[in-house]
């Protein structure tokens, strides 16, 4: 069985079933998964937790979710698992399970980290899938993808204030049901990917992977740049998912439901800033969206911190618009820069960007016990700034 990284194979047409398959899973993957940062409010009231304490809870959630995803995704260009995916979401069941039953920190933690183990195993395989289903459509296809995973990022918190807050924690266990519904929807895109298989194993014999025309050393520094760009979107994304309802409410006199309709708002335009991305994307050229979606949120974030609530609500939806567009671009594009390691190369971005947004958590909320909430967003205000390191990106032009 040749390995499914491989770019021998692509569909002659975008399969949009497939597709659609893919980011309705993610939906309800990353549903999940933002119920936790949804949920800190109450459990730090709860548990009588520090800033620090929340942010470890991130941490312990983002590093199950990046250190793995690598490690899948090489494992899986050289071995495919059609059905891992379903397995994936079995750990996210069992994590929401003891989340509703989690009457400790310790087990918070240890929910957490089981629902972080089922996110490592179903973004670089689902990233794949979609690249596989593209039809050429790169930067669209991952975006579509994305485009799942932030409208759970952005219904998660919204159930959360309608459902968990007032009822509590116990209610977590009613989410069980979405785990479910993505393993039979999964299980259907498995079988697909086997079809997908088949076709690869015969066009194995009479084609070969392309190479990068870059020397390596280069290749590592590009690497290294859109790493380093993930790490200020990341963070910045980090102390509005983790800090912004605290911030509404301490800043402004927010209710928590509030303060949790604003951080709907705030994901819903990340959600729509993905799909116009990835649109763009195929279309005026991968390092463009990542240039324009890096440095192009700067001048929104910096003025956020000194803004009045209604300013704070716009600026927040324009950052979120704008930063979101870059994820997409900058996967494709890394994907195009290291071609048939396609799992590697998602595993291994998605991996760092959970990753950094774990670190960015937890680091932001010591910065906040130490000083104050504003404090987080003044400083994290200057992070899209770092979008200046594009200047050193190649166009993709000269990968092959």
């Amino acid at each position: 069985m040749p390995p499914s990284g491989t770019t021998s194979f692509a569909a002659q047409r975008t399969a949009y079933p497939v597709l659609l398959a893919i980011a309705f899973s993610h939906l309800l993957n990353d549903t999940v998964q933002a119920l936790i940062p949804a949920l800190y409010p109450l459990v730090k009231a709860s548990y009588q937790l520090s800033y620090a304490q929340i942010g470890l809870i991130t941490l312990t959630f983002q590093t199950t979710a990046s250190i793995l995803q690598p490690l899948v995704g090489h494992l899986t260009d050289k071995h495919p698992r059609p059905f891992a995916l379903v397995g994936g979401m079995g750990a996210t069941l069992l994590g929401l399970i003891v989340l509703s039953q989690a009457h400790t920190y310790a087990l918070l933690l240890v929910a957490v980290a089981l629902v972080g183990v089922g996110s490592s195993i179903f973004h670089p395989e689902a990233s794949r899938m979609a690249f596989l289903a593209s039809g050429g459509k790169r930067s669209l296809s991952q975006s579509v993808f994305q485009l799942g995973g932030n409208m759970g990022s952005a219904i998660g918190p919204l159930l959360a204030a309608l459902i968990i807050v007032p009822l509590g924690q116990a209610t977590v266990g009613w989410f069980v049901v979405l785990p479910l519904i993505a393993m039979v929807v999964l299980w259907r895109v498995g079988r697909w990917y086997v079809r997908v298989m088949a076709v690869q194993a015969r066009k194995a014999s009479s084609s070969s992977p392309r190479r990068s025309k870059l020397p390596t050393h280069k290749v590592v520094l590009i690497v290294a740049t859109l790493m380093l760009l993930i790490f200020s979107k990341q963070f910045y994304v980090a102390s509005m998912t983790s800090y912004y309802t605290f911030y509404l409410i301490g800043r402004f006199g927010l209710g928590v439901q509030q303060a949790q309709l604003m951080l709907f708002l705030f994901l819903l335009a990340a959600a729509i800033g993905t799909l116009v991305g990835g649109f763009l994307g195929d279309r005026v050229g991968y390092k463009r969206i990542v240039w324009a979606s890096i440095l192009g949120a700067a001048p929104f974030t910096l003025a956020l911190p000194y803004a009045n609530l209604f300013w704070t609500g716009v600026l927040a939806f324009l950052a979120g618009l704008i930063l979101a567009s870059a994820f997409s671009a900058i996967l494709v594009y890394a994907q195009l820069l290291i071609p048939g390691r396609v799992g590697l190369v998602s595993g291994l971005f998605f991996g760092f960007a959970f990753g950094m947004a774990g670190l960015g958590s937890a680091l932001l909320g010591r910065l906040a016990d130490a000083t104050d909430i504003n404090t987080v967003f003044v400083v994290s205000s200057y992070l899209p700034l770092m979008g200046l390191l594009c200047w050193y990106l190649p166009d993709q032009k000269q990968f092959h």
